[in-house]
């Protein structure tokens, strides 16, 4: 599983060649806004060449140095043709289409991405490797690196996510040997918070309570709870009346 940032030619082929699977999001075409869409642009593989939207010939001229195969419509043709606004804005009426080498690895990705069973699995991403990437970022300060070059940026990282992995398992212990998963925090709440208002006298437990209780709703109420006002007829008056 990967984000729709990783689908690239290079790590497509990549993946697929180790004999792996590459399911990735959904990643809109960058094309021109207001015009044809991509899905207009044929590629026949027997030919080697483009079909436009008005079905004329986009036909190979070159492949440049970053692996894309450029084709290229024919200036006369284009100069007629009545979706030319929609198609292209160049000056000299040309219409450029670029299809990577290794793009059949990326329509591979596509078809990995509607299968069920790469759906399912994609749909649990949000909650194991995102929830994992937001804690990396929140509480490891893994917005941005400390260091300089490959190495120490890696070696880095390994410890950061080590200190997640112990994390991680001591959390699993802790919920091997408690039945309950609430029993700490209900322990935090007796010790901190009811034991010492139970063991000591009532006036030590207001002045206690007198500092922690600004900007602390919960003590506040707890307060109001476990010491109530005294009655106004007195402490001997029956607490029902009559």
């Amino acid at each position: 599983m990967a984000d729709a940032a990783y689908k690239t030619p290079h790590i497509c082929k990549k993946v697929f060649r180790d004999g792996r699977v590459l399911s990735t999001a959904y990643k809109r075409p960058m094309t021109m806004k207001g015009g044809h869409p991509w899905w207009t642009y044929v590629y026949d593989e027997y030919y080697d060449c483009v079909i436009c939207p008005e079905y004329q010939i986009l036909s190979y001229r070159t492949t440049n140095r970053d692996g894309y195969r450029e084709y290229r419509s024919d200036p006369k043709i284009c100069a007629q043709c009545p979706t030319r606004h929609l198609c292209t804005r160049s000056k000299n009426c040309v219409k450029t289409v670029q299809r990577h080498i290794w793009k059949d690895y990326e329509v591979l990705a596509d078809d990995a991405r509607y299968t069920p069973e790469y759906k399912d699995l994609y749909a649990k991403r949000k909650e194991t490797i995102e929830r994992v990437l937001a804690d990396a970022k929140e509480k490891h300060a893994m917005r941005y690196t400390h260091y300089r070059g490959l190495i120490p940026v890696s070696n880095w990282v390994r410890l950061k996510f080590v200190a997640m992995n112990l994390k991680k398992l001591a959390r699993w212990k802790t919920r091997r040997h408690s039945p309950l998963l609430l029993s700490n925090f209900f322990k935090y709440i007796f010790l901190q918070i009811l034991r010492p208002a139970w063991f000591l006298p009532d006036q030590a437990a207001f002045r206690q309570a007198e500092l922690p209780l600004k900007g602390k709703p919960f003590l506040r109420r707890f307060s109001r709870l476990y010491h109530p006002k005294p009655s106004p007829l007195g402490e001997g008056a029956p607490a029902g009346g009559g």
